[in-house]
């Protein structure tokens, strides 16, 4: 009993809530490296699902192979739902067909879809295998829908009740349903052409009279998702209207299925990932558990782009290398403000790529953050274009030089602001994803804005 409290407490100990500590870890490992399966059983006992995916995810491949073939069928369906789809099929691909079958007959549907919709084919019909005849059916209908669509996200296990029941009869049809799902949070009214016409949650279910119409408790806010919708966009209806669950609609307007919020919020959680991915160049599929070659392959591309970039800004200092070298302090001012400009296009950009994932950046508001943004950049160049004056005067005793890099502080920073939203914006409109190719362009611009602001200036001025 003291084993498991400790494991219990060290994922809460020293490396934060919710995490597993790697004395813990330590513990699993040895288990594994002895081969004693009680122990290794006794370990994984109190460990949540995700948790258990987690520490898959964290240790080496082969480490992975023994704890694996070692837990064997204590292995649950829900560990692999929650597993990474980096090391997803790899795992499934060390399971026993026992084992595999028995954990995916105990997954709701779009729990299946999503694990088999990226695998192999003979991965993928040894799953559909170990499933029911009707439940293999409804996963197969799931996968012909477009990849990334409601249909794909949608569980066809769904709770419904024609409109014109009353309280009495849902709950006398609740109590004697033997195939629930295991979880679900309203029942959706139907009426005779199965077109869903409201959601009643189980609170208010079981908190009515029995003679209750089911259509007098219905939610004020009810949303049919259509079975080709983005899933981008039903997440963002999710968040957006506070939703528990939706029902999901075929072309003829026909309930086909369900989505819970615990879906939608995963592919929001997926999509804030992915631009956080996009955004620092390292590509939207980037793991912790990628291999060297891998990692390398996503990250290149990126980094040529940033090289032709470099070459850019490069060709601009090459046009004034006659005052570079005849002014030094030219050459070890002017990557301040290029960096400066950087930094704060960078700034204006990530909250513009946020803004446009969240349909918060619209015609109606653009042109007041714009002005938002220039502003920013005006009032933030003062600020340093003060700083950086003294900066030059005291550091090179030339009130000329101060000048210069204040100017071109100034100018940068206001164009930083207004390409940061304004760049976006445009890929957006020209249908290319601002989360993938903004950086670059506001780099490009800002670099060669600065230096040619400051070295242009310096040869006005100073020459």
């Amino acid at each position: 009993m003291s084993e498991e409290i400790d494991i219990v407490d060290a994922e809460t100990e020293d490396s934060g809530a919710y995490t597993l500590d790697r004395r813990a870890v330590a513990a699993i490992l040895y288990a594994v490296d002895i081969e004693d399966r009680a122990k290794l059983v006794e370990l994984m006992e109190p460990l949540h699902p995700a948790d258990i995916a987690d520490l898959l995810e964290q240790i080496n491949a082969f480490d992975r192979m023994r704890l694996i073939r070692l837990y064997d069928r204590e292995f649950d369906g829900d560990i692999l739902s929650e597993l990474d789809e980096s090391i997803r099929e790899e795992v499934i691909g060390l399971l026993n067909p026992e084992v595999l079958a028995e954990a995916v007959r105990d997954l709701d549907s779009d729990d299946v879809v999503d694990l088999v919709e990226d695998l192999d084919e003979p991965q993928k019909e040894a799953i559909l295998g170990a499933l029911g005849d009707s439940d293999r059916a409804a996963v197969r209908q799931s996968l012909t829908y477009p990849e990334y669509s409601a249909g794909r996200l949608m569980q066809r296990e769904v709770v419904m009740a024609p409109e014109h029941w009353n309280v009495g009869e849902a709950i006398d049809f609740l109590r004697n349903s033997e195939d629930l799902p295991e979880q679900f949070y309203h029942i959706v009214l139907v009426d005779p052409k199965l077109h869903p016409v409201g959601n009643v949650t189980l609170g208010k279910l079981m908190s009515s009279r029995r003679e209750v119409l089911l259509k007098s408790i219905v939610e004020d806010t009810f949303h049919v998702i259509p079975v080709d919708q983005y899933e981008g966009d039903v997440a963002y209806a999710f968040n957006q209207y506070h939703l528990i669950s939706a029902p999901v609609v075929d072309e003829n307007d026909r309930l086909i299925g369900v989505i819970t919020i615990d879906d939608a919020m995963a592919v929001l959680d997926d999509e804030h990932e992915e631009d956080i991915l996009r955004l620092a160049g390292v590509g939207e599929e980037s793991r912790l558990s990628d291999n060297t070659f891998e990692t390398t392959k996503q990250r290149f591309p990126w980094l040529a782009v940033n090289l032709v970039t470099a070459v850019l800004a490069s060709l601009v200092i090459a046009q004034f290398e006659e005052a570079i070298a005849q002014i030094v302090a030219l050459a070890v001012l002017m990557p301040i403000v290029a960096s400066m400009g950087g930094n704060a296009g960078t700034q204006a950009l990530t909250v513009a790529v946020r803004a446009l994932a969240t349909k918060d950046l619209t015609g109606s508001n653009l042109w007041r953050v714009i002005r938002r943004e220039v502003l920013v950049g005006l009032v933030n160049g003062l600020a340093f274009a003060v700083i950086m004056g003294l900066v030059g005067l005291i550091w090179f005793g030339s009130p000329a030089l101060g000048g210069v890099i204040a100017a071109a502080m100034v100018v940068n920073l206001v164009v930083a602001g207004l390409a940061g939203i304004a760049i976006p914006v445009a890929l957006e409109k020209l249908g290319v994803d601002p989360a993938l190719a903004s950086g670059a362009f506001v780099t490009t611009v800002t670099d060669v804005v600065g230096f040619f602001a400051f070295l242009g200036l310096a040869v006005v001025v100073l020459l």
